[in-house]
């Protein structure tokens, strides 16, 4: 269970990052971009966005200091959908309802790393690092 919950996380910030932002399958993430940040400069912005996620996608998977890992992926989930659902509610897949999802993917993050991976035996858990 923990390995699966794992891996998902890793996919939804490679499959966000990479599909959604760099290859730009799905534009209402650059428009949101444009609508919060820059319209001018929205496609460059969306692309870093999306290079950031890759990276933390691949620093997630290798497990390096996964509780401060946690806790700011948490920060960065929580308060990019607050902004959103201020600012540019309209272009969200369901509307300000998309904060409900943040909450559930902030949850499952904290699981995986707090509640299913604080066995001292694993490999990069234990203390917080």
């Amino acid at each position: 269970m923990e390995k699966l919950l794992h891996y998902f996380i890793v996919l939804v910030w490679l499959i966000n990052g990479l599909y959604c932002k760099i290859f730009n399958q799905v534009p209402r993430h650059q428009e949101i971009v444009g609508e919060i940040l820059s319209k001018e400069h929205a496609r460059t912005l969306t692309i870093i966005i999306g290079f950031m996620e890759i990276l933390l996608g691949i620093w997630i998977f290798f497990r390096r200091y996964p509780k401060p890992t946690a806790i700011f992926q948490i920060i960065l989930v929580l308060g990019m959908n607050v902004i959103e659902f201020f600012l540019a509610p309209n272009l969200l897949l369901w509307g300000r309802f998309n904060l409900v999802f943040a909450i559930l993917f902030a949850c499952l993050i904290f699981l995986e790393a707090f509640v299913l991976s604080s066995s001292p035996h694993q490999k990069g858990y234990g203390k917080l690092q």
